[in-house]
């Protein structure tokens, strides 16, 4: 659930200049505890025979400290505005923002919730072609691309993947330690440079890097691993090592925090909350799809595996260079006049629904 709720949360209340970084701050502390886990799986791995119960445990402590911390939340003013409490509304928006000059960001808050409360059917508004098509379209294929890439595969079963490179038990889980530490890093990155840079710059530039990381992978992989050998040397072990490290790295800042940066930006008010959950379905669903068919799928392609990720790379990095528009510093509720309508694809959508409101008869417009 929080996975849904703290994007959308987080895009609600940020300033447009600053959207990008505060949202992905939620991405920073996810990484930030995978870390944490991998170091407690790590020690508890060396304590028997109950350090699975200590490891299992220790997981209720940020679980206590997430709900203490949501008692200090307000409500979004795009939440308060929409219930119908305007003055509440206006309070936190002052609140939040820091100022009483708010009148223009409120003012658009309520024609966008006067808009929403039209809607009595959301999911169903979410299927129109002229109004969330796009929007609807862009989540879906960003978390599709997201788990195409691979990051589950090397994130679920680093320990596993150095084994099979020939590394011993110890050395794999120390491993997956150093990728979950370049994950923290990689997505401080991603904070500092994401209002700056953009969004489609920083997913064209991941998708290079992941690129190149997922080629020499399958190289190594096609020349040094084979049925009968599967040593690989040290300098082949610490080429392995680097790459993975560049693969999360590039991961981590572009398209880990931005496949759910984007999707809680995009969508209207109306439909915010829907779409966004129609992005964490989807992303819940590859996910448990890969993490069930992986080690399967590595046993039969072998290096061919990452063959496959680097060719999902170029398609999605395709996606992104002709069909994502770019969000940085665009108000919320001006995306529809300021990006879709402006986009040399998505606007045939916008223009169809434009025109449906022009009806000439006896050369009068209604």
């Amino acid at each position: 659930m929080h996975v849904e709720a703290v994007p959308l949360y987080l895009s609600e209340v940020a300033p447009a200049r600053i959207r990008g970084g505060l949202n992905i701050l939620f991405q920073l502390n996810v990484t930030i505890g995978i870390l944490f886990a991998t170091l407690v799986n790590y020690g508890a791995n060396k304590i028997h025979p109950w350090g699975w119960r200590l490891s299992l445990s220790l997981g209720s402590m940020p679980a206590a400290l997430l709900i203490l911390c949501t008692l200090f939340l307000v409500d979004t003013p795009n939440s308060l505005i929409e219930r119908g409490r305007l003055e509440e509304g206006r309070a936190a928006l002052k609140k939040i923002r820091g100022t009483d000059n708010v009148e223009p960001e409120f003012n658009e808050i309520v024609a966008a919730s006067r808009v929403a409360q039209e809607v009595k059917r959301p999911f169903r508004s979410l299927l129109r072609r002229r109004t969330n098509r796009p929007q609807l379209a862009i989540a879906v294929l960003l978390q599709l691309f997201q788990q195409v890439a691979g990051i589950n595969a090397v994130m679920f079963y680093a320990p596993v993947l150095f084994n099979t490179l020939g590394f011993e038990t110890e050395t794999s889980l120390y491993s997956a330690v150093i990728t979950g530490g370049v994950n923290v890093l990689s997505t401080l990155v991603s904070v500092y440079s994401v209002d700056r840079a953009g969004r489609r710059m920083l997913l064209l530039e991941g998708g290079a890097y992941m690129l190149l990381s997922h080629m020499a992978i399958a190289v190594v992989f096609r020349i040094k691993v084979t049925d009968s050998s599967d040593d690989l040397g040290h300098d082949w072990a610490i080429l392995v090592v680097a790459m993975v490290c560049t693969f999360v790295f590039s991961f981590a800042w572009s398209w880990g925090p931005l496949a759910w940066l984007i999707p809680s930006e995009t969508f209207p008010l109306e439909t915010r909350s829907v779409g966004q959950s129609v992005a964490v379905c989807v992303n819940m669903l590859f996910t448990f799809v890969f993490a069930q068919t992986f080690l399967s799928i590595l046993c039969h392609l072998k290096y061919t595996i990452f063959a496959f990720f680097s060719v999902c790379v170029v398609v999605m990095s395709l996606f992104v260079l002709f069909f994502l528009p770019e969000t940085k510093n665009v108000p919320i509720e001006e995306m529809k006049e300021r990006v879709w309508k402006q986009h040399w694809f998505w606007k045939r959508f916008l223009d169809d629904e434009d025109n449906n409101h022009v009806v000439v008869n006896g050369g009068k417009s209604k």
